[in-house]
């Protein structure tokens, strides 16, 4: 089976998730992928966010309808406030794939760039196969001065368009996505009364109404960080 990682803080998810979700199933065949609000991420550990059990409602509702699309609770908060790290996580999806399965980990251009800032980076480049949802006019050259020298094969093989080939994994640049819609300007469209409608899946934007999400001065729980 071909399994992917898509996490984030997802608040909320959006339209431009499920277009890379979307394109990634397509080109690699995905057969399932785990889509994981994270409970503690440690680049955003001083950032407010919205509850956890919220931001995993409005990704289940977005999983409505996608059977390839399963909602994980993986990176749920921990009981010491731990922040989560994406090694820990890749580790324990791995134990719980068949010897042959692929694991992928999907990531937009910006964060794989930042790869080498994050816990066990050249752990993580040989564990997964990572999907880069590339950015208009992102150069795949970049893609190649984030993975060591060391991790790059031995010999030189032909390498496919858009791919670069690790000793143990491999990094994907998967271009053309329509995903031009940030978290942000969701929340700033709410608080300024603006309509959402197709920004996000209908069955988010009427939990994100109902529960009062983002208005400001609503009575929704915040996780101070």
């Amino acid at each position: 089976m071909n399994i992917a990682i898509f996490g984030g803080t997802f608040d909320p998810i959006h339209a431009g998730h499920l277009a890379a979700a979307r394109a990634a199933q397509r080109r690699f065949h995905l057969d399932r992928m785990l889509f994981i609000p994270t409970g503690n991420p440690p680049h955003k550990i001083h950032n407010n966010l919205t509850d956890y059990a919220q931001r995993f409602a409005m990704v289940a509702l977005a999983c409505t309808g996608e059977p390839r699309f399963v909602p994980s609770t993986i990176e749920a908060p921990a009981v010491d406030g731990s922040p989560h790290y994406s090694i820990k996580t890749v580790r324990t999806v791995r134990r719980r794939l068949r010897q042959h399965d692929r694991l992928f980990f999907v990531v937009g251009a910006d964060a794989f760039l930042d790869l080498p800032h994050w816990r066990e980076f050249r752990r993580l480049l040989d564990s997964v196969e990572f999907i880069v949802v590339s950015r208009p006019g992102f150069d795949v050259n970049a893609l190649r001065q984030v993975p060591p020298p060391d991790l790059l094969p031995a010999r030189r093989f032909p390498q496919e368009p858009g791919t670069l080939r690790l000793r143990h994994g491999a990094v994907h640049l998967l271009y053309d996505v329509d995903a031009a819609v940030a978290s942000r300007d969701i929340r700033q469209a709410i608080r300024a009364r603006k309509s959402i409608s197709g920004l996000v899946p209908k069955l988010v934007e009427e939990y994100i109404l109902k529960e009062g999400l983002y208005a400001g001065g609503s009575p929704t729980k915040r996780l101070q960080r």
